[in-house]
């Protein structure tokens, strides 16, 4: 039990109290009484606010369930739909003609396109590959992949993989970086005679730094090295600038239910800030230590200094709206709304960045980068933007010196898009997609509406379609090109790099310029297609594009029947079934909120909890509609409690499932479907929390 101390009214978890008080607060010229009575203010003028958004939220969900079920099995007709959408509220005017008028954007936010990687607080070695993942090895990319056809021989360095490996490099080179005559698989030292030789923008000592697309390549000098010195060259690596922000999760990749979850990723988001943060870790018996990365330093042609971040820069996602922490307690006992929490503190803490504090620059453009996920419509991100100014307010900070990136991940969202644009736009920066989230508030929002079409089927539907063309058109619009980010969601699966070269170049063409990544190595390969695609020039082509009907979005993906063999329904369920048990056992049991989970077919795929909504909504939507009963859901909980405890039994923390049905990873899958129709839009984390708490005894 948490032990509580009196501030300013609020009862505050001792432990949060003293990390704030001796640790956060340090230097930044605000006293411990002045920030606490500023906290107690904001959660005294927002928390009811808060509270009586989610109640729009239910009210409006009830409504929609009510219209559904009074015309049920009724094909849904659009005008008649979106007519009442708009008298409940649903649906809101859309704002006149605007543009954003965000400022002090830092380049790869506005102006240039990269990769993006997505990366747990809690886990403070992930935190620094992502953070150092700014550059990366396409040697080691290409070598240990399947970008390229076969695969290195194991017992150490396999010198025919490496020279597949340095002809694939030199033809990148090639592409990238022509010469006037010949090829880079000829060059053999020396200043390169470039079409543009102003790709060419600085030395470090031999090696060679250029820029293409706005991204920079090193071709890597080391005639000492083990590559290098068998290179006629000396070309030891090809160094490529990859993942250009990183957004530091606070949200859907960790499982943080209480005080002690909440200070470690504050703990973390501190050390990134002050730059002091490190992990040790063992490698082939060793011990190693991992720590923030360096910039890079050059010299350019005339002789002056050229320095580039050696890191990614660092978004910070907090959660939505929705969710409580006992880490704070408000004057009536209950729990403070979490996502009021994550602002406050990770406003405060990224003021070490700002007042140059830190062993390194995180914004150079003095700016802090929150992204807020899980909002929906304008009213809520509005409570957000009048937040953020009570922040600002309450730390002394500029106005709209903190930006936000509006997720559109839930449909009342998606439908009202430029309405909730045009509400933060004076600091918005970072709007994207995500399928599992979308798909799962889709289901959710339309329950009552009738059978959903099985969850593949789902992905080629004209709603999606819609809604991704959608985003990148109002975004485009609004005026988001040069400023703010227009993204893309992540490639899941990342030993299937060859897949992801083929699939995901799709993004910067649809006029994108970021899209997720599940590691460094893929932000590596990733950063090729942009590379490939001037997504600004293909901004500018799209400008002039329609914005797809509202309609489309709008139509609900409902099953042309319900039809199905029992071993179609068999297979379905088995694959909902061993999506949500493999990740909810190591949520649960471990508090690891992402990590690679081997699918029904043991491909392994980088999960956090959109993975549980869209496949716990979609097996309550059929349990619901009769298209399954309950002993045929139970029945494929427990075949593939089997399955999971097969494709963990080589992990040691591991608590198998089968014969321990009351375990509480079985129990919390189980109520994600069971109690699915009742779960505020369909969200898992209140489910989640509460079995976490149960095994954590907190």
């Amino acid at each position: 039990m948490s032990d509580y101390v009196e501030r300013a009214g609020l009862r505050v978890d001792a432990r949060l109290a003293e990390f704030v008080e001796n640790d956060a607060l340090t230097g930044l010229g605000l006293s411990a009484e002045d920030f606490w009575r500023g906290t107690a203010e904001i959660y005294g003028e927002f928390a009811p606010d808060n509270r009586a958004l989610l109640e729009k939220r239910e009210t409006l969900q009830a409504q929609i369930d009510d219209w559904h079920t009074a015309r049920q099995g009724q094909p849904i007709e659009q005008a008649e739909y979106q007519a009442f959408l708009a008298e409940i509220g649903y649906l809101v005017p859309e704002p006149d003609a605007f543009s954003i008028t965000t400022e002090n954007v830092d380049d790869e936010v506005a102006r240039i396109a990269g990769p993006q990687l997505v990366v747990p607080v809690l886990n403070d070695r992930f935190l620094l590959n992502a953070a150092n993942a700014r550059w990366g090895s396409l040697y080691d990319a290409l070598y240990g992949t399947d970008v390229l056809p076969g695969a290195a021989k194991p017992g150490g360095y396999d010198a025919e993989r490496g020279a597949q490996v340095i002809t694939a490099a030199r033809d990148l080179l090639d592409e990238f970086l022509p010469l006037n005559a010949g090829s880079w698989a000829d060059y053999a030292g020396g200043t390169p005679d470039l079409q543009d030789p102003s790709q060419l923008v600085g030395m470090a000592g031999e090696s060679m730094l250029f820029r293409h697309n706005g991204l920079h390549f090193e071709v890597m000098i080391d005639r000492d090295h083990p590559i290098g010195k068998t290179d006629a060259a000396g070309i030891a690596d090809v160094i490529v600038e990859a993942a250009l922000t990183t957004i530091v999760d606070l949200e859907d990749s960790v499982a943080a239910v209480d005080a002690e979850d909440k200070i470690l990723a504050y703990r973390h988001w501190l050390g990134l800030m002050r730059g002091d943060l490190e992990a040790s870790f063992s490698k082939g018996g060793k011990t190693m230590q991992r720590s923030l990365a360096a910039d890079r330093s050059y010299t350019d042609q005339d002789g002056g200094a050229v320095s580039l971040p050696g890191r990614s820069l660092l978004f910070v996602r907090n959660v939505g709206h929705l969710m409580t922490n006992p880490a704070i307690l408000l004057a009536d006992g209950s729990e403070a709304p979490e996502g009021i929490l994550d602002g406050i503190m990770t406003s405060m803490i990224a003021m070490h960045d700002l007042k140059g504090l830190g062993r390194h620059s995180n914004s150079r453009a003095g700016s802090v980068y929150i992204v807020k996920p899980k909002m929906h419509g304008p009213e809520e991100a509005a409570f957000t933007n009048r937040l953020f100014d009570a922040i600002e307010d309450m730390l002394g900070l500029d106005r709209h010196t903190l930006k936000v990136g509006v997720m559109d991940e839930e449909r009342r969202t998606s439908a009202n898009l430029a309405a909730c644009i045009h509400a933060v736009k004076d600091r918005i920066v970072f709007i994207n997609t995500g399928f599992l989230d979308r798909t799962g508030d889709e289901i959710h929002t339309s329950m009552q509406a009738g059978a959903m079409m099985r969850k593949a089927a789902m992905k080629e539907a004209d709603w999606i379609d819609a809604y991704e063309a959608r985003n990148v058109q109002i975004g485009l619009a609004a005026g988001f090109s040069g400023r703010a980010q227009i993204g893309k969601g992540m490639w899941p699966a990342p030993d299937l790099m060859a897949d992801m070269m083929e699939a995901k170049i799709g993004h910067p063409k649809s006029g994108a310029n970021t899209a997720w990544v599940p590691s460094p190595t893929g932000a590596t390969l990733h950063a090729l297609h942009y590379h490939r695609v001037n997504v600004f020039e293909r901004q500018e082509a799209l400008s002039a594009e329609p914005i797809p009907a509202l309609g489309k979005l709008l139509t609900v993906p409902l099953a042309d029947g319900t039809n199905w063999s029992a071993e179609e329904i068999r297979e379905e369920l088995d694959n909902n079934a061993q999506g949500i048990l493999g990740y909810v056992v190591r949520w649960i049991d471990q508090g690891v909120g992402c990590s690679k989970v081997p699918d029904i077919h043991d491909v392994g795929l980088m999960e956090d909890r959109a993975t549980l909504r869209i496949s716990s909504q979609h097996m309550a939507n059929w349990l619901l509609h009769g298209v399954c009963s309950a002993e045929e859901v139970d029945a494929a909980l427990e075949r593939m409690a089997a399955k999971v405890d097969g494709q963990n039994e080589g992990d040691e923390a591991y608590v198998a499932m089968i014969g321990n049905l009351d375990d509480a990873a079985f129990q919390a899958a189980r109520a994600l479907v069971f109690e699915g129709v009742s779960q505020p839009s369909g969200y898992t984390e209140p489910l989640l929390h509460a079995f976490r708490r149960k095994v954590k005894g907190s």
